[in-house]
């Protein structure tokens, strides 16, 4: 009897959705799985109040974490661990990023494969990488990874994903389609648990190699790369100036969070179209660079 064991936090529901899509072809009478949702001790709301949401925002950035219940009634010999995720200003939740920072992370994913499952915007490279160096912490084997992103691409889901998380309203509206995940791709999304069904059964999570290769597990506009780096080197500044302003959901902290999002609808409507147009441009002469950063991200289970 295999045992597989998956872990995620879902503040809105959807990665809820995917990761049980993931695993309905999975567990069968040779293979065991176990579900384990990770719960911050204080509850992030959803919707988020407009202040709170942007409140998280240097937490998030500087990975702090955040307190959370220990998981009850784990084993010690899962066969494969599954973790789930969402991405919170280029980095893991707080939630997640306070798990694996924990020691029962430690005990849990000494030496054991491990499937990474996001679900978010098309900006998630530098958030695996964070999650990459903690899986490495704490002497985990990453052996594969799964990305499902929100329709609408970069310019649509600025305005869909916003007014999802603060409103709670996620149909389409004028141009704009729904915000998240499309509901066929995370349907989709149980060919990955039929074929780690398959790969258990012939032992295959105990190689280091990719048991999810040829599903389109993973897709990389490597041009958008480049503009995470920017954004991840922003995010940071503007973490440390909101900190310095004082403690959480203080009156100092507002302050520079309203003068920040003032900042971020400037750079909507003047830099980012520019960026776009520069980029485009740009990739014309970076084909193999291109090419090359995605090969290199889309690591283990691209291509």
């Amino acid at each position: 009897m295999k045992k597989v064991l998956i872990l995620y936090y879902s503040q809105t529901g959807q990665l809820k959705n995917v990761v049980n899509s993931f695993i309905e072809k999975l567990p069968d009478e040779e293979i065991k799985v176990d579900i384990r949702e990770i719960k911050p001790k204080r509850p992030y709301p959803f919707p988020w109040p407009f202040y709170e949401f942007f409140d998280e925002f240097p937490e998030s950035v500087f990975m702090d974490g955040c307190d959370i219940e220990p998981i009850e009634n784990l084993d010690s010999d899962y066969d494969l661990i599954i973790l789930g995720y969402t991405v919170w200003y280029m980095a893991p939740s707080i939630p997640v990023t306070a798990f694996m920072k924990s020691s029962q992370a430690k005990e849990l994913f000494k030496d054991k494969p491990v499937v990474t499952l996001v679900a978010c915007r098309d900006m998630w490279v530098l958030a695996q990488e964070k999650i990459k160096n903690m899986l490495k912490d704490v002497g985990a084997r990453l052996i594969d990874h799964v990305a499902l992103t929100d329709q609408g691409g970069e310019v649509k889901s600025l305005v869909t994903l916003p007014r999802y998380l603060l409103t709670g309203k996620r149909g389409p509206f004028w141009i704009f389609p729904p915000a998240g995940i499309k509901q066929e791709d995370i349907k989709a999304a149980s060919r990955f648990g039929k074929r780690l069904n398959e790969a258990l059964k012939l032992d295959q999570e105990k190689k280091d190699e990719a048991m999810l290769k040829n599903l389109n597990a993973v897709n990389i506009n490597g041009k958008l790369i480049a503009t995470e780096k920017i954004a991840d080197s922003s995010f940071r500044i503007w973490s440390k100036l909101i900190k310095m302003a004082g403690e959480k959901y203080g009156f100092g902290r507002k302050i520079l969070i309203t003068i920040y999002v003032i900042f971020l609808l400037l750079l909507i409507f003047t830099v980012i179209p520019i960026n776009i147009i520069t980029r485009k441009t740009l990739s014309i002469f970076q084909k193999e660079k291109i090419k090359a950063m995605e090969e290199y991200y889309e690591l283990p289970s691209g291509r």
